[in-house]
């Protein structure tokens, strides 16, 4: 048996989550509904875990560091390191 269930969400979730929920082909309540299933049953990994992770972006995180500069003052001083 189906039950409305509401729910206070940060409007910039709702609006994410209703576009991972259309490339999923699927609906924010059966996302959730199947979350919840997830971790009512001790299973507390969700399934589209692996699928939100940006493994790109993840192994760039850190590599580079700014010491508080902007990027035109980096590229100006990796340039005229490599150029003298």
């Amino acid at each position: 048996m189906l039950t409305k269930l509401t729910l206070t969400i940060d409007k910039a979730i709702i609006e994410k989550a209703k576009i991972f929920a259309h490339k999923k082909n699927k609906s924010v309540s059966r996302i959730v509904e199947e979350y919840l299933r997830n971790i009512s049953t001790g299973n507390e990994r969700f399934d589209y875990a692996d699928k939100l992770k940006s493994p790109i972006t993840d192994s760039l995180v850190g590599m580079f560091k700014d010491n508080g500069k902007d990027y035109k003052s980096q590229l100006e001083d990796a340039l005229s390191e490599k150029y003298s």
